[in-house]
């Protein structure tokens, strides 16, 4: 075949698209031309993408960032970058590291630079334009990432430097750059033939299509559920600062002086909790697990049985048995074998937990003069009373020491304590809503480290969950230190008046956990973008953020933060023994409602047949085998569990428990050593937090423990080993 070689500029100009009639003009209207010329040359030039941002810290300008940009900007990036990676695959020099493996990694800078921005406001400040924008732009980042493992010549190039690299003098992150970039080629279809080069790039298109659709779907029936109450007597039960965010989202939704529930946790999970009215609670929560399965234009029952054929169809086309053992290959457990062996371990001890805690509850309701049968619906408010009998814990007396504001001091305290990292508030940094709160975070020596920020408060623009991410991740490739702009993003409920937002334990909790994989972002030092901050296989990934949480029930921390907002009491140490007494209440339903989403997701990704399922039956088949109970619903049912069909989380739902194992064993040192241990700490930040996905995490995790983790510490911690 002859090929015609173009030039990285001549590419890009042949890829900048919409020409044709321009051209067809220049030939008769050369005034005309010249106008519409001038036109593009003035949008290209305030396009705030495409100069390097003139703002502190190199933050993107996101009030200068208009909805007109992105597009544009997303296409260029494009062409840059295939400009930039037909010149790697065209280079006639002999393949080596730098002209190839770290070529690659340099390419696609703009791309980069708009994604981040895109993608990290699409979850949060989502609107119908940026959604047309997604499923517009997806297919064509899909077609990109096949444009680039599927070249033949550029693949030549990376086998080439693969096959030399016990000769070659690299450094230990180079050789991960290395074997990540060549495994990601085989991967991606590299070996294949034409024919299946062919089909792979249509699964992928048809998937990036699926998912977004699946996502939107899952927003829209999130926001349009409203539980409108306009009896006061049917708040019966619920606390007052529930009842007066209520009132503040029926005003907001166009329900003057009556109260407005939502699908939305903040609102969900305290009606469920507290709520006396029994229907009702039945009713928001039938509207919550039963989001896009509703048989209406939201419905992604579809969707997820179509998404599972096509996984399952590349998974063949790439060689391998199922998409499970496609995406567990790149995993810390390597085989869907080896998860099943886990969770098989977990299951039944936490399943037996759960009956014993509906056995509990069931006795509990009876004594109150219950005549029914408890169900799904019944778990969180029986569950509460249940821990208040045993425990003599009511979680509504806890949450004035847990405000928003003190609850992050006492996030910024622990890490201080333990690396000397400080955090100051930056009221002139650039922000994309005005509830983000911008941070800059100086090391221990006194240097600046990166910028944080904070978004705290459910908005209907905003995904539901909790998460972090980066505008731009921390490296070191073009010569200089870049440092990070980290953010986390949450979903509590917006303050109301002039009362501060009060966190239940596990809404705290979730604080210090977002702010453990911060924290990696913040302190990441590597030199390969790709490989710093949390580049890290998805059953790994979870662990810092996990290990976060455990000095939040510290007596020593809890004294730094937990403050009555109204007396400025300190929360007493009597409340404290209950908080830490009941931490193993409740955690067979826990595991088991985690879990059984976990299988589920397995469920899907195992399947051996591209025939689509009926996802309600393949659902309940599921759940019947394993065993789970009619008093639990899996923590993510099908039609919104957007981690496996709208995220990166398929195949790897189980990753937070498997994760756990190495929170629990490494908390299990810092209670040995104490927890503000220095030599701990160092040597964690070192081998955990600071290397990112630079070397493999096994090898990294034995260098901070001495050893592998040991799987026992987390059976023991969530109290399901069975008695000596």
């Amino acid at each position: 075949m002859n090929k015609r070689v173009l030039t990285p500029i001549a590419l890009a100009i042949a890829l900048a698209g919409c020409q044709s009639e321009q051209k067809e003009q220049a030939n008769t209207q050369p005034v005309a031309a010249e106008q519409v010329a001038q036109n593009d040359a003035n949008l290209e030039q305030a396009n705030p993408f495409y100069s390097d941002y003139d703002t502190p810290f190199g933050i993107a300008p996101f009030e200068k960032i208009k909805i007109e940009h992105y597009m544009p900007a997303l296409e260029k990036g494009i062409a840059e970058q295939k400009a930039e990676i037909m010149a790697i695959a065209n280079n006639e020099a002999e393949p080596t590291f730098e002209n190839t493996i770290e070529a690659m990694e340099k390419s696609g800078d703009l791309l980069t630079k708009v994604t981040n921005v895109f993608y990290g406001l699409i979850g949060s400040m989502s609107t119908p334009e940026m959604q047309a924008i997604s499923k517009e732009i997806s297919p064509k980042l899909s077609k990109l990432s096949d444009d680039v493992y599927l070249n033949e010549d550029l693949f030549k190039r990376v086998k080439a430097v693969y096959e030399q690299k016990d000769t070659l003098t690299l450094n230990t992150e180079q050789k991960t750059l290395l074997e990540k970039t060549y495994k990601g080629f085989v991967r991606g279809g590299a070996n294949l033939d034409a024919d299946d080069k062919a089909k792979l790039r249509d699964l992928n298109e048809q998937l990036s299509k699926l998912s977004i659709q699946f996502g939107e779907n899952l927003l829209n029936e999130t926001n349009d559920f409203e539980l409108v109450i306009d009896n006061k007597e049917d708040l019966a039960g619920l606390p007052e600062g529930i009842i007066a965010a209520a009132a503040k989202t029926a005003s907001d939704r166009g329900h003057e002086g009556k109260w407005v529930f939502t699908t939305h946790r903040p609102s969900f999970y305290p009606f469920l909790t507290y709520s006396t009215k029994r229907d009702l609670r039945e009713q928001l929560f039938y509207a919550y697990t039963h989001r896009g399965d509703n048989d209406n234009a939201n419905d992604n029952k579809k969707i997820a049985s179509k998404m599972a054929s096509l996984r399952y169809q590349r998974a063949q086309v790439l060689g391998y048995e199922t998409h499970a053992h496609y995406v567990l290959e790149n995993a810390m457990a390597k085989t869907p074998e080896n998860v099943y062996g886990l969770l098989d371990k977990v299951w039944p001890a936490s399943l037996a937990r759960a009956k014993q805690e509906v056995a509990d509850m069931q006795t509990f309701a009876e004594s109150e003069g219950a005549d029914f049968k408890l169900e799904a619906w019944d778990w969180w408010y029986y569950s509460e009373k249940v821990r208040k009998q045993k425990y003599d814990l009511d979680e509504e007396a806890t949450k004035p020491y847990f405000s928003l504001e003190n609850t992050m001091q006492g996030v910024f305290y622990t890490a201080e304590k333990l690396w000397g990292v400080t955090f100051k508030e930056r009221d002139d940094l650039p922000k994309y809503h005005p509830d983000v709160t911008t941070y800059e975070v100086f090391d221990k020596d006194g240097s600046s480290i990166g910028v944080y920020m904070t978004d705290f408060y459910v908005r209907a623009s905003k995904r539901g969950g909790a998460w972090m991410s980066s505008f731009r991740k921390q490296y070191k490739m073009y010569g200089e230190n870049v440092k990070p702009v980290i953010y986390n993003v949450l979903n509590y409920p917006a303050p109301v008046g002039d009362e501060p937002v009060l966190l239940t334990f596990d809404q705290a909790s979730t604080l210090f956990h977002e702010f453990g994989h911060a924290i990696q972002g913040l302190l990441s030092d590597g030199y390969y973008r790709s490989l710093t901050g949390t580049s890290l296989p998805r059953d790994y990934v979870e662990y810092p953020s996990q290990v976060m949480e455990n000095w939040m029930t510290e007596p020593e921390v809890l004294n730094q933060f937990a403050i009555h907002y109204k007396t400025g009491e300190v929360i007493p140490m009597e409340m404290v023994e209950k908080i830490q007494a009941s931490g193993k209440f409740n955690q067979g339903f826990a595991t088991t409602e985690y879990m059984a989403a976990a299988l589920l997701d397995l469920k899907w990704h195992t399947l051996k047949t591209a025939e689509e399922q009926d996802a309600d039956k393949f659902e309940a088949d599921a759940m019947a085998n394993i065993g789970l109970i009619d008093e639990i619903a899996p923590r993510y049912r099908t039609t919104y569990f957007s981690h496996i069909f709208a995220g990166g989380y398929s195949s790897g739902y189980y990753g937070y428990i498997w994760s756990n194992i190495f929170d629990a064993d490494t908390w299990k040192v810092f209670e040995e050593k104490g927890i503000f241990d220095q030599d701990t700490a160092t040597s964690y930040r070192k081998n955990v937090l600071e290397s990112g996905g630079t070397e493999d995490p096994m090898i990294m995790y034995k260098r901070f423990r001495g050893q592998e983790p040991d799987p026992v510490h987390l059976l023991e911690r969530r109290g399901l080993l069975a008695p000596k």
